[in-house]
């Protein structure tokens, strides 16, 4: 008697059609993942500058736009003229940022051999508090660092840093260059126009939300850097100038930044002047310009715009922190704003941008409205 196929055990059946096709698109995605992890993490040397040169070039955009709209009376300023003052701004403004930060490693370099012996006795009061032994060991393991290997190692990220300088410079000028082809190569990309539509609306609310991030950030972070540099001058601190400069870059870290911009300046207190009282002033001064910045001004200027999950940005924080390093921790976020808005608009990803979402409600940004 033949049997029923409904009889067969789960094992002896056969995949149905439906199901094949599915568990391919699965395994195809899974490579497609790992590989393009592997190039991720191959070519940090040049996609990270890549990235950071495609997030500048769009907010050179937006001024450009901005600029070439302003009118005086009946006066305008022409598209290309422009884009040529806003494009040698930035380019000036990027090697300014460069040697402002090679100048702080220079000083940093030159002075922190003086700072040695009087970090030890530093490190040795910290852990005093847990007892003589913890004290001992922790006086030990610092005596283990190399720092003349530490202090190389910083002088030499000056040219590093100078590289990667010329080198979004020169990603930023060849996306000028190809910017009025741009229109054409989108319209053959997409011939569909409902698609092209679509797509559009999709790149238009990620370039909205990632400007209005990083330009509160950038507004956040100076002020935050200015009031912390004039409280340490105020203080008699050493390296007001160079911990406001690390305030300023560490603001745009989310959560972990202001905590290391906060210690920082403490820590260089305690070792400056040898005693707890001083080091705390600073600690909970700063600290309390830090939260009241962070919780209370950037949530009324950000509004909105990303409403992203905590524990999201700590997983992108780690995860492009561990692939790109420094550069990673300042793209993170921007990177899973883009991320969050492509999944909300691409029906069987919608949960995962609910995932990222702080609370899976979608604002009117994130669905490209």
């Amino acid at each position: 008697m033949q049997e029923d196929p409904q009889d067969l055990p789960s094992a002896r059946r056969e995949a149905t059609p439906s199901e094949a096709p599915a568990a391919l698109y699965w395994l195809l995605g899974l490579v497609a993942a790992a590989l393009a992890l592997v190039a991720i993490v191959l070519g940090r040397e040049f996609l990270a500058p890549l990235a950071v040169a495609i997030l500048l070039f769009s907010l050179i955009t937006a001024l450009i736009d901005l600029a070439s709209h302003f009118q005086v009376g009946s006066l305008s300023m022409p598209n290309w003229l422009a884009t040529l003052i806003v494009s040698l701004l930035s380019a000036a403004a990027l090697m300014a940022l460069f040697s402002l930060l090679s100048a702080q490693i220079n000083d940093a370099v030159a002075t922190a051999s003086d700072y040695a012996d009087r970090s030890e006795e530093a490190v040795s009061a910290l852990f005093a508090l847990l007892g003589e032994d913890a004290a001992s060991a922790a006086l030990a393991a610092f005596r283990d660092i190399d720092l003349g290997a530490s202090l190389r190692a910083l002088a030499g990220s000056a040219g590093a840093l100078l590289i990667s300088t010329v080198l979004v410079i020169l990603y930023i000028g060849f996306l000028f260059a190809e910017r009025p082809h741009f229109s054409a190569k989108f319209e053959r990309l997409f011939p569909d126009p409902r698609r092209a539509r679509r797509l559009h609306h999709i790149l238009g609310a990620i370039g909205r939300s990632v400007r209005h991030y990083v330009l509160v950030k950038t507004a956040v972070s100076l002020a935050t850097a200015g009031v912390v540099y004039i409280i340490l001058l105020l203080l008699g601190i050493d390296f007001a100038e160079p911990i406001a400069t690390l305030t300023f870059f560490f603001n745009f870290i989310p959560n972990i930044g202001s905590i290391i911009a906060s210690l920082l300046p403490a820590m260089v207190a305690l070792v400056q002047f040898g005693d707890w009282p001083m080091a705390l002033i600073v600690l909970f001064g700063i600290g309390a310009i830090q939260f009241s910045i962070g919780n209370i001004i950037e949530p009324m200027l950000m509004g909105r715009a990303l409403h992203l999950s905590s524990l999201a940005i700590i997983l992108s924080l780690t995860f492009w922190g561990a692939v790109w390093g420094v550069v990673g921790l300042f793209l993170a976020v921007p990177i899973m704003v883009m991320v969050m808005i492509v999944c909300a608009h691409v029906p069987g990803l919608k949960p995962v941008a609910i995932l990222l979402s702080r609370d899976g409600d979608l604002n009117d940004e994130a669905q490209g409205g």
